[in-house]
């Protein structure tokens, strides 16, 4: 509401105090000032325009950092020089629109030298986030999906591109799985960079701040004494960073194989790219869309 400026304050700003866990109720949505949004800015500074309903949505589901912050966190810095500089960039959670805007709003760290993809657009009758989600619940209401994309049971069989880009064989699934490989090939690379580089072994645990930790014993998981913040890993490079940033970016948004399958997968094809400059990954089997 403050940030809305419906209470009275300055719109697009909060400027005093909230209480924490304040949940999102009935005015958040439904009030004269909701309605009236139509532009909302993002993380890098860019304002997006013509977002009518899903105004709303994007300005929470936007992530609380991007690319950008990234870029000037690790700028003059050695790719591979620990800093205790760095500390790891939590875009957030729930990033769909940061992810369906794509390039236009930067919110994965894009590496210089390549393209990106915007916004996905999808056909008019699935372009807002209403047009899928229930307004009140969220949940993804599936009957359109199936109506186009017919003969499948569940929508993470969908897939309209059919390049095997996570180099294990397969194009029968859906482009959610395609994501999911390429996601656990950047967590086993950035695993193996951490300790053959940085030398520190990290892991990620999903439900802890700040997500990625020491792994004391070298085991490949992060254990519930070890996710905690004392132990949160320190040992970055500007290249384990940025690597990291665009993991995380793939594991809050859940639903990036349909809210832009293609930014997501550059995203994870290019920091494992960045990686396997300096540590053996085997590229040559991946395709980058």
């Amino acid at each position: 509401m403050d940030y809305l400026g419906a209470d009275g304050s300055t719109p697009g700003e909060v400027n005093h105090p909230a209480a924490i866990n304040a949940p999102i109720g009935c005015a958040s949505c439904h009030t004269s000032a909701a309605h009236a949004l139509d532009s909302v800015p993002f993380p890098s500074g860019v304002v997006v325009d013509g977002l009518s309903a899903s105004a709303t949505c994007s300005v929470c589901h936007q992530g609380r950092q991007s690319g950008d912050n990234v870029t000037s966190a690790t700028e003059g810095m050695g790719e591979d020089t620990v800093s205790s500089d760095l500390a790891f960039l939590n875009v957030h959670y729930g990033v769909a629109a940061a992810v369906m805007h794509g390039s236009e709003v930067r919110g994965g760290f894009q590496y210089p030298g390549k393209t990106y993809a915007g916004r996905f657009a999808h056909v008019p009758s699935a372009n807002t986030c209403v047009a899928c989600h229930d307004a009140h619940s969220t949940e993804v209401e599936t009957d359109g999906c199936v109506a186009c994309h017919r003969g499948v049971e569940d929508i993470r069989d969908i897939r309209t591109r059919h390049l095997d880009f996570d180099g294990d064989g397969q194009i029968s699934g859906g482009i959610h799985t395609e994501i999911v490989g390429l996601q656990e090939q950047l967590y086993a690379a950035l695993q193996t960079y951490a300790a053959e580089v940085a030398d520190a072994p990290i892991g990620y645990a999903t439900g802890t701040f700040p997500y990625f930790f020491n792994d004391t014993n070298a085991d490949g998981q992060i254990s519930p004494d070890e996710a905690a913040f004392p132990n949160r890993y320190q040992n970055w490079t500007p290249r384990l960073l940025k690597a990291a940033y665009n993991y995380q970016v793939s594991k809050k948004d859940a639903g990036a194989y349909v809210h832009n399958p293609a930014y997501m997968l550059q995203l994870l094809y290019d920091s494992l790219e960045s990686l396997s400059e300096q540590v053996d990954l085997g590229m040559s089997d991946l395709r980058r869309p």
